[in-house]
């Protein structure tokens, strides 16, 4: 009873870290995808200020909206790092716990400026009386919640908490060909460290997350992949894919046997 009370719960945990993982690539997928369409993201960001701000109140309503889908996606880190981390197990169990923990809080941090903090700051740039001191608002939050703490906390975090699973879950629930490439889209990610003196470090930033959404909804498949095969084998059934290759009833027997 004790036994199968634990592997219960282990699937359990594998489930809701794969939906987890799932909805946290969807809605990146999503949002860098719309954000990209209606706001010129993350290219906007390197025009001037002024140009930023009246692009952001043409589109106010989808930027924000899509960039609170970003936050979203980015706080499940949170969750899907714990349920990870459980399944891992050990001292690396809780490195991939508090890692993903604080990956999701420095990704919401950074992105949740563009919610909450720069609507106020893109009307007041309207009154030629505040620009200036709006402007300067504006970067400075930038610069601190975005550049600092959401980009390079961020990448460097998120680039740890990958490689953390890709090493926790090579040769159990990845094969070891998708635990490297977990490992290479981390590589890439953590490159946007160097993106404010190296040019060519936000492309390959932006490759790395674009491998790196791929692999998170890979690690998901393959997390309810195997709890399927757990419950099917527990319960004495074949899994849907055994069940496809199963000989047929007489097939490669002699007559005396049927």
């Amino acid at each position: 009873m004790t036994t199968t009370t634990t592997l219960e719960r282990r699937r359990g945990t594998a489930r809701k870290a794969a939906l987890a993982l799932a909805v946290a690539a969807a809605l990146a997928i999503a949002g860098f995808t719309a954000l990209g369409a209606v706001f010129d993201y993350p290219q906007i960001l390197k025009r001037p200020t002024e140009e930023i701000l009246a692009l952001y109140r043409a589109h106010q309503a989808a930027i924000r909206l899509w960039f609170a889908a970003l936050a979203i996606g980015s706080a499940l880190l949170g969750p899907a790092g714990v349920w990870l981390g459980r399944l891992a197990g050990g001292t690396l169990g809780r490195w991939i716990a508090g890692t993903g923990i604080a990956a999701a809080a420095v990704q919401v941090i950074g992105l949740q400026r563009w919610v909450f903090l720069v609507p106020a700051i893109a009307r007041d740039a309207l009154d030629p009386a505040q620009r200036a001191a709006a402007e300067a608002r504006f970067e400075f939050l930038h610069n601190l919640l975005g550049r600092v703490i959401g980009e390079t906390i961020g990448y460097a975090l998120t680039a740890t908490f990958t490689i953390l699973v890709a090493v926790a879950l090579a040769g159990t629930v990845l094969p070891r060909w998708l635990a490297v490439a977990g490992q290479a889209a981390a590589g890439l990610i953590a490159t946007g460290v160097l993106a404010p003196v190296l040019g060519i470090a936000t492309l390959t930033n932006f490759a790395g997350y674009v491998l790196w959404c791929a692999w998170l909804l890979a690690l998901a498949w393959l997390l309810i992949r195997r709890t399927t095969v757990s419950a099917s084998r527990e319960s004495g059934e074949p899994p849907a894919s055994a069940a496809t290759t199963a000989p047929r009833p007489g097939r490669g027997r002699r007559p005396a046997d049927r």
